[in-house]
């Protein structure tokens, strides 16, 4: 799916885009603020892109997620991120991304309890 949106072959609310990332509005948002960031490379998971994203592609994921905290409202307030690696870790797309959740408390130390 993640393919097709970079590929602009299925529509997405995007919200930053650079030469290795982009960045798209979550269609079932969790949180007021709930963006999808990928790199636009084809990598798996965080352990594929740790090892073989090129240094540019690392930076230039790194800063955007800050840009896009910036640029959502919710760098003064606070923001989580967060990534899933395979199954157990809760991953369903085979594309690296994370999601930059904010604009209301994020409480993970509930739901880690249940």
């Amino acid at each position: 799916m993640f393919a097709k949106i970079l590929r602009k072959e299925i529509p997405a609310t995007v919200i930053f885009e650079s030469e290795h990332v982009l960045a798209f509005e979550d269609i079932h948002p969790i949180k007021p603020v709930h963006v999808l960031v990928i790199p636009k490379g084809n990598y798996r998971s965080i352990l594929d892109f740790s090892e073989k994203a090129t240094d540019a592609e690392i930076t230039g994921l790194i800063r955007a997620l800050a840009t896009i905290a910036k640029k959502m409202k919710i760098d003064k307030d606070g923001f989580s991120i967060m990534t899933n690696s395979g199954h157990d870790g809760g991953q369903t797309v085979p594309h690296l991304h994370f999601h930059l959740l904010g604009g209301e408390k994020v409480a993970w130390e509930q739901s880690l309890r249940n």
